[in-house]
């Protein structure tokens, strides 16, 4: 697995264009993102449709062709520097055949930031724009308007990642070892769901897959790691971290879980990494070459996620 090109960081007065792939999102906590990125000196700008709801089906912002018209046009406008997603939920996969990817890689690289349902653009973006993006907290999140820790990770990544090349979250070795990889990676269940569509990813061969999800039995996380093992996307993978399974199983039934599953690929394993749906979750780039250190608890990035 090659390293993918690295967009630019921002920079004060940068435009950052706030879209709604998936689900609903609440005005207060848009306008609690919005005023966030104000008081970091950048120039956010909602989408039309940000706000919307579908008429019919109410867990999705808006209509398929409205959602993917406010991130087309986001991307490819020159003014705007940084495509942010505003919640998660689910409605991603439904864009990703109606965007225009000639016109969005012509339009250059950009600045991609997400996490959940937005696993499935993650991927798009990497197997048909060869870009690197940033796993992190949503302008409607919780996280992104309340926690300073998670905050803080975001902003020091965008505007400054040279000082956050070394991600410590301090967890535990689920299989302890070393190995060096390209991150990549996200939610399991969409990681799951994408398997067999156009461009999905064949293989995480020589990657440092980085997963985690909400809300799952675990049942269903057994059925989604068995799906991956069966489908050959671990064939080759350097290494794993395991984020954060909010509302999913409990631990010691999570742990026996992941080394059942995982713990025959004879590569390291590192658990509670701290990303995703957890509160305080770090930013993770998809895309760049790192190296993990399962028992020391860290991942360190050969360059900083952004140029």
């Amino acid at each position: 697995m090659k390293e993918l090109v690295r967009p630019h960081r921002l920079a004060p007065g940068a435009r950052v264009a706030v879209v709604a792939p998936s689900g609903p999102v609440p005005e207060e906590r848009l306008q609690a993102g919005l005023d966030v990125l104000r008081g970091w000196d950048l120039d956010p700008v909602a989408g039309p449709h940000v706000l919307d709801r579908h008429p019919g089906l109410g867990y999705l912002a808006g209509t398929d062709a409205d959602r993917a018209a406010d991130f087309q046009n986001a991307w490819c406008d020159p003014a705007v520097d940084a495509v942010l997603c505003a919640r998660g939920g689910y409605g991603a996969q439904r864009l990703i055949d109606l965007l225009d990817w000639d016109a969005l890689r012509a339009a250059g690289p950009k600045l991609f930031i997400g996490f959940s349902d937005i696993t499935a653009l993650h991927e798009a973006i990497a197997t048909r724009l060869g870009l690197v993006t940033l796993h992190g907290p949503m302008a409607a999140g919780a996280d992104f308007v309340k926690n300073q820790r998670a905050q803080e990770h975001l902003r020091a990544t965008l505007f400054a990642p040279e000082t956050v090349r070394t991600l410590a979250f301090g967890g535990t070795a689920l299989v302890p070892g070393r190995a060096r990889g390209v991150t990549l990676g996200g939610c399991l269940s969409l990681l799951a769901a994408e398997l067999g569509t156009p461009h999905a990813r064949p293989s995480a061969r020589g990657g440092l897959l980085c997963l985690e999800d909400v809300g799952e039995p675990a049942y269903r996380l057994d059925r989604y790691l068995t799906q991956l093992l069966r489908a050959g996307l671990l064939d080759g993978v350097r290494g794993v971290l395991l984020g954060s399974w909010e509302d999913c199983a409990g631990r010691e039934e999570l742990r026996a879980l992941f080394a059942d599953r995982l713990g025959g690929l004879g590569v390291p394993v590192a658990e509670n990494v701290g990303f995703g749906h957890c509160e305080g979750a770090l930013t993770v780039p998809l895309g760049v070459a790192a190296a993990l250190d399962a028992e020391a608890g860290t991942l360190t990035l050969d360059e900083p996620a952004l140029r």
